[in-house]
């Protein structure tokens, strides 16, 4: 889990895959912290993305950095304690200006069942569980 919240952090952006219906919906994200020994990434309740995670939380994660690709399949689950948003916002300072922990609206998800796969063109998959 620590390589691929590293290699999420590192890449700067990374693709949120959901699914609306039967149509994918993928967006950039910048979120990534460990807190309490899950890996967490952070939005808005009044966003779609919220509402789509909420209606179906199997997602997939993909970024790319340094010609090697890190892809997460994955279940998305809230946690709705005021800790852990205060720990993402922590760990993202700048979010501060449009979030705030108690604002009804910041909204943390932890990983569950997910499976990492770190990929290049020069080397086999490398495929890590947690």
């Amino acid at each position: 889990m620590e390589k691929t919240a590293q290699f999420l952090k590192e890449a700067g952006v990374y693709y949120l895959a959901t699914v609306e219906g039967d149509q994918p919906r993928v967006r950039p994200f910048g979120t990534a912290n460990i807190f309490e020994g899950k890996l967490y990434i952070q939005t808005g309740k009044v966003k779609d993305v919220s509402k789509q995670i909420h209606a179906n939380p199997k997602s997939e994660i993909c970024a790319f950095k340094d010609g090697k690709w890190l892809r997460v399949a994955c279940e998305l689950v809230e946690d709705d304690r005021l800790e852990a948003r205060e720990a993402m916002l922590d760990a993202y300072p700048e979010l501060k200006g449009m979030y705030a922990a108690d604002d009804g609206n910041t909204e943390v998800f932890y990983l569950k069942n997910a499976t990492a796969t770190f990929s290049s063109f020069t080397a086999a998959p490398e495929v890590v569980k947690f």
